[in-house]
Parts: structure tokens; C-alpha cells; sequence
């Protein structure tokens, strides 16, 4: 699981539980049925109207994405893969790469490699590749877009929520009592609506779009390694040209278990 998501959410939980003690707001009056109703039910309507059933049959995924780590090729390991596979290509050529393809368990790796196996132009290739990245770019954008509008929606439907309830709070003007409750009530609505919103909505849009960059420095990397290979680049110049893709302490790590070193001509 995600360790920065499951930390998040249980201390969101655990922060408006503790304040609402803390400010001596019983936790029963939470149990606000109507405003759960309009809040989680509102937005939820807010999201079908606003999107197609072919995007939103992607929602469980994008959830699974949130809270479990997606798997991704670490780029220090890339870097090597590419240096080894640019040795073999200058001592023995392109078609012996052949036996490293069933190896690579990334299928956009696994098809790029394929490709220039197969002797295609290298602007073919690259353009294949990028064509390939920016649709999955877009599917990332529209499922990030889907709790940005959550997000959006909520804390407005939390306002509605609270109407709601101050409307039905007016029918109990004779009884202060009863009044009181029914003016609680009517803002746990807006309570929820933030809830919802700020906190959970737009973090889970924010992390859904820092996965989305990731995922595409990858898959650069992977073009520019591939595009490289085809070019018959050394195994230094490789390594060269992949490391402007990692950070200062990656590069570090990689030039300690020899990256750099390990860049020598056979």
C-alpha cells in the first residue's frame, strides 16, 4: 500500500475526530443522514453528469492507483538495462537483443524494443512511442479531472446541504431545544462538503497528477534509451544521456555502484 495515502487519510480522520472532542462537539452529531445523503450522493451525481461511463468505469482503478503504489521500472535499474543492451548491440547488432525482449515484463519497453528490432525508421519509432505517451497522458488527465471536480463540487453542496437544513430548522422556532440540534445539524452538512472536498478529493487529484509526471519521465527515458540503442550510441554516451533523467542523489547512487565506471567500450 501507498504509505503516504493510508498516513494521509488516517490522519485526517484522527484530526477531525480529536478537534470536534477537543471543542467539546459530541462525535453522535455526526450522524447526520441527510447531509450524508446530499454531500456523498451530490457529488456523486455532479461526477455522472459531467463524465462518460466510458471514463468513469475507470474509477475503481484510479482508486487502486491511490492507494497502492504503482509498479514502476526504477530509473537507476533502467539506466544499467540500457547500458547493457547498448554493449550488446555494438559487439553483436540489434537482432541480438532479441533474447532480452520476453525478459522485459514493461509492455511500452517491450514494444519499443520490439520495434527497433524490426528495423524501423527511427522517426517511426519515436513518433509511435510519443503518440503512445501522450494518450496515456490524456486517460491520466481525465481520471486526475475526475476528483478535481469532486473536489470542486463538495464543499458547494455542503453550503446546499446547510440550507437544507436551516430551512427545516425554522419549522422549530417554538421549541430553542430542538432548534439548536436542528442549527447543528444543518452545519455538519458543510463540515462534510470540506471534508470531502479539501481533504480527501483534491490530495487524491494532486497524487493521481504527480504519478501521471512520473510515469511519463519513465517512459522518456524509455524513448531516448530506445532512439539511442538504434543510433549505436556507446555505453558513456548512454549513460550520459539517461542520467539528466535522475536526480542528484540518483545520480550519485548509480555512479557509486559503478554507472558511471560501468560505461566502458568492450
Amino acid at each position: 500500500m501507498e504509505l503516504s495515502s493510508l498516513i494521509g487519510l488516517v490522519l485526517a480522520l484522527v484530526s477531525i475526530f480529536v478537534g470536534m472532542i477537543l471543542k467539546g462537539a459530541p462525535l453522535g452529531s455526526l450522524m447526520v443522514p441527510a447531509a450524508y445523503l446530499i454531500i456523498i450522493g451530490g457529488t456523486v451525481s455532479t461526477i455522472f453528469v459531467g463524465f462518460p461511463m466510458s471514463d468513469l468505469k475507470n474509477f475503481p482503478k484510479l482508486v487502486k492507483i491511490f492507494l497502492f503504489k504503482p509498479k514502476m521500472i526504477d530509473k537507476s535499474e533502467l539506466v544499467g538495462m540500457f547500458m547493457e543492451w547498448a554493449s550488446i548491440t555494438r559487439r553483436e547488432g540489434l537482432l541480438a537483443l532479441e533474447s532480452k525482449v520476453d525478459e522485459i515484463d514493461d509492455d511500452f519497453l517491450r514494444n519499443g524494443m520490439r520495434m527497433i528490432i524490426d528495423g524501423n525508421d527511427q522517426e517511426f519509432v519515436s513518433d509511435v512511442l510519443m503518440e503512445d505517451i501522450h494518450a496515456m497522458e490524456e486517460r491520466h488527465r481525465v481520471g486526475a479531472q475526475i476528483f478535481s471536480q469532486a473536489g470542486m463540487y463538495a464543499p458547494t453542496l455542503g453550503v446546499l446541504g446547510a440550507v437544507v437544513g436551516l430551512i427545516a430548522a425554522l419549522g422549530e422556532l417554538e421549541d430553542m431545544n430542538k432548534l439548536a440540534h436542528a442549527i447543528a445539524a444543518a452545519f455538519i452538512a458543510t463540515l462534510l462538503g470540506i471534508f470531502v472536498g479539501y481533504v480527501i478529493s483534491h490530495p487524491i487529484c494532486n497524487k493521481l497528477k504527480r504519478i501521471s509526471k512520473k510515469e511519463v519521465e519513465v517512459r522518456m527515458m524509455m524513448v531516448e534509451g530506445l532512439l539511442s540503442i538504434q543510433s549505436g550510441v556507446s555505453t558513456i554516451a548512454i549513460n550520459q544521456k539517461l542520467a539528466v533523467f535522475l536526480t542528484p542523489t540518483e545520480r550519485k547512487k548509480l555512479e557509486e555502484k559503478g554507472g558511471a565506471s560501468g560505461g566502458q567500450e568492450s
